[in-house]
């Protein structure tokens, strides 16, 4: 006759992992530690995975090549952008037909402080930094290919577009308040 197993308590104080474990073959991720969305104390985090495969400040980032500081100016330039940028619209078929040109939708609030923010820090990098800035946080371009589209091919060069990349981010920090001026 088989012997009844022993069954161990369940454990209020084990915490699950959700870190998800099934990846694609190309995935290039890290870990980041995030605000918990489920937990019952605020300020509670998590360590989840992020994908930094087209994501060159993330990149940057996770391999402590900028810091905090930079990081946070670099998206915070990236949120400017998304909310200035007024492209073209999806057509919305729910709408009634119109003969004629479109309405423009008017400029809200947000999208104008977003615009003046970006003015000012284009004037602050300049014409080099500016489309620095550009290459890598709207493209999604690497310094290789920065340096390629360019005809710049040396990793020396590479090198220089780097750090030039990292003193654009430090201005940036300053521009939206994520640093103050050293002395």
């Amino acid at each position: 006759m088989a012997r009844a197993k022993r069954r161990r308590p369940h454990e209020l104080t084990r915490v699950h992992d959700r870190r998800s474990r099934d990846l694609p073959l190309n995935a290039e991720v890290t870990a980041v530690e995030v605000d918990d969305p489920l937990a019952l104390e605020p300020g509670d985090k998590i360590v989840t995975v992020r994908s930094i495969r087209n994501d060159p400040l993330g990149r940057m980032h996770s391999h402590r090549h900028v810091d905090d500081a930079q990081y946070q100016g670099g998206r915070a330039f990236q949120a400017d952008w998304e909310r200035a940028e007024r492209g073209p619209r999806a057509v919305d078929p729910t709408r009634e037909y119109v003969d004629g040109g479109q309405m423009r939708e008017p400029i809200t609030e947000g999208q104008r402080n977003a615009v003046l923010r970006l003015n000012r820090a284009e004037r602050e990098l300049g014409a080099d930094g500016a489309a620095l800035v550009h290459e890598v946080l709207i493209l999604g371009m690497t310094m290789e290919q920065i340096g390629q589209r360019r005809g710049l091919r040396a990793q020396r060069w590479n090198d220089y577009f780097a750090r030039r990349f990292r003193e654009c981010l430090d201005r940036l920090a300053l521009i939206y308040g994520f640093a103050t001026e050293r002395r």
